[in-house]
């Protein structure tokens, strides 16, 4: 039977500005063009995770804290020896400005700006200076996060002067509307905008009919794909609003998140109380969103934040990994402390390289497995691209953190050694190693936009490159 080849950025284009992303479909890999079927687009990503991992405890590779990283192992290149020293602000600290050079290399310029730009937007700018497609969201930032005070505790994507590249998504629904679309709808008693109370899909009815329907282009596989990606839209989008299948006549949506936003989420800089299982579930929500976006392409540049630099909460719960019970988490007892002094934060501070470190290890084991969690999204049959390759192989996906070491009596120290990993972005780098580099973060960030045909450069003008090969396939 002769199929009608479909565009790669086929989309669902509803009212109120809904588009949603067809996935990857047998029909979309027959052209005429050949060897144009197999182009993937640039895509680039920074992942950030409060705190950081101290640089000891990094040379234990995946028999240590990196253990939930091992499934991800011939994937990714683990940076070891990644010096952020250039970016100390004298008078503040690496929690602040080790997060302020997370993947720009510069130290902050006051308390809302970067120094400069962060990766991703210096790609973007080199691949697409012309912008996005239409109907892609231009950046888009998200994460699970409660420590406020200055931006670059959590955002960590920055326009090419330094600026917050996009506002940033930290409620599930948010940034479900933020990738899918708020739909108007007039009110017959005032024109008021109202969401859809049922779903988005609502919107897309008709073309997923088409589709899934005996007329559809499509083969029998490639419908029954259709039908199962938009099940799992409406599956994240009832999780991200507390929905179940109701009638269009159903009752105001519930609360949209059990999670403290805002100021209340930061009183005073004293951390507030949570639950493991709170925790992980807002963020899971969060990181299968963000990577639906990515799956449907309404989205190819941007940043997501797991928990804050510097974050302060005191947690609860039992950790449990691959089935074992590993740790029992209880921040306030085990310090017997509270406010402030009871926050896992405290764990770093506390951090000895002649002790166990047992409370921040588990800390840090738990951070990686939720990082994890998100890269794996992007790895599965529903990222498989055209040439053959999961989005998580053909993006550049940059993981890093504030700092090397916890303790604040030695900023040269505290911003050495600085955790980095990232992703072989289409066989433009090394994975499958952990590799210790020995390099400043400016020339390692400059090697990596090189090999991605970006032309820019971080850092000053007069400042003599150094390029650490070492990392390029």
């Amino acid at each position: 039977m002769k199929r009608t080849p479909l565009n790669r950025r086929t989309l669902l284009k509803g009212l109120g500005g809904v588009a949603i992303g067809l996935p990857l479909l047998e029909e979309m890999l027959i052209s005429n063009a050949g060897a144009a079927a197999k182009t993937v687009p640039v895509r680039a990503f920074n992942v950030f995770f409060g705190l950081g991992i101290p640089a000891p405890l990094q040379t234990e590779g995946f028999e240590g804290v990196l253990e939930p990283l091992q499934p991800l192992a011939d994937k990714l290149l683990i940076m070891r020896n990644v010096d952020q020293v250039r970016c100390d602000e004298s008078g503040i600290n690496a929690h602040f400005d080790g997060a302020s050079g997370s993947f720009t290399a510069e130290p902050p310029d006051g308390e809302a700006k970067a120094g400069g730009p962060s990766i991703d937007q210096v790609i973007k700018k080199a691949h697409y200076p012309r912008g996005l497609p239409d109907g892609m969201v231009p950046t888009l930032i998200g994460g699970t996060f409660f420590r406020r005070s200055r931006v670059s505790r959590y955002v960590h994507s920055y326009n090419m002067y330094g600026t917050v590249a996009a506002t940033i998504q930290e409620k599930p629904r948010d940034l479900f509307d933020r990738v899918f679309g708020t739909l108007t709808l007039p009110d017959s008693a005032n024109g008021r905008t109202q969401r859809l109370r049922r779903s988005v899909l609502d919107s897309v009815v008709d073309q997923y009919r088409y589709y899934t329907g005996k007329n559809s282009p499509l083969g029998a596989a490639s419908r029954a794909r259709v039908a199962d990606h938009l099940s799992r839209i409406r599956e994240l989008e009832q999780r991200a609003y507390e929905m179940k299948e109701r009638p269009a006549d159903s009752p105001e949506l519930p609360p949209r998140s059990k999670l403290l936003h805002g100021g209340p989420a930061d009183p005073g800089g004293q951390g507030i109380d949570i639950t493991l299982d709170d925790l992980s579930t807002e963020w899971r929500l969060m990181a299968d969103l963000y990577a639906l976006a990515i799956q449907t392409d309404r989205v190819r540049f941007g940043a997501l934040t797991f928990l804050a630099a510097g974050e302060r909460i005191r947690l609860t719960g039992d950790y449990v990994y691959q089935g074992k019970k590993i740790f029992t988490f209880d921040d306030a007892a085990q310090h017997n402390a509270t406010g402030d002094k009871g926050c896992s934060h405290e764990w770093w501070h506390k951090f000895d390289e002649k002790r166990e470190n047992t409370q921040l290890r588990a800390h840090a084991h738990m951070k990686m497995r939720e990082v994890s969690y998100f890269l794996q999204a992007l790895d599965g049959a529903d990222s498989v691209e055209a040439n053959g390759k999961t989005l998580l192989e053909n993006s550049l996906i940059t993981i890093s953190t504030e700092s090397g070491d916890g303790r604040h009596s030695d900023a040269k120290r505290e911003l050495s050694g600085v955790f980095h990993a990232i992703t072989g972005a289409n066989g433009r780098f090394k994975t499958g190693q952990i590799m210790d580099v020995n390099a400043e973060g400016l020339d390692v960030y400059n090697t990596m936009l090189q090999a991605m045909g970006a032309s820019h450069r971080l850092g000053p003008a007069d400042r003599q490159m150094t390029p650490t090969d070492k990392i390029r396939a």
